[in-house]
């Protein structure tokens, strides 16, 4: 608990954030913005999902989020579980109330979209039909 610093990752598809937690006032800074002025307003409030779990611990705490690669969505997903992590590491007794409340807020979603096949025009499974039978 108490360390001074704790660094964390999260990754959904090719999105990759790192969480960097200091002792602080409750602020959250992602890519040198306020999670005030994130936009989308649906994608914020996802990120304020552990946040607002953690309770009176988040107010403890800044986090610094550099976030990279993917597309929001999926940003957004690698963000939470940075987030989770650094709050789970400087307070272990949240893990357990994360987990309990969506395991995907602790553990990575290792899915990949489906990599291009020869002949399918950027399908992943349809094939070109022949047009001589």
């Amino acid at each position: 608990m108490k360390k001074s610093i704790i660094q964390s990752s999260g990754k959904r598809k090719t999105a990759i954030a790192r969480a960097k937690l200091t002792k602080g006032k409750g602020n959250v800074i992602i890519n040198k913005t306020p999670l005030s002025l994130f936009k989308p307003e649906i994608y914020a409030l996802r990120i304020k999902e552990p946040l607002i779990i953690a309770g009176e611990t988040a107010n403890q705490v800044n986090l610094k989020i550099s976030v990279q690669g993917g597309g929001i969505s999926s940003q957004t997903d690698a963000i939470r579980i940075a987030i989770s992590n650094a709050l789970a590491e400087f307070k272990p007794a949240l893990k357990q109330v994360f987990l309990d409340y969506d395991r995907a807020m602790l553990v990575s979603d290792v899915r990949l979209k489906e990599t291009k096949k020869p002949n399918s025009q950027g399908n992943a499974r349809a094939k070109r039909q022949k047009s001589y039978r």
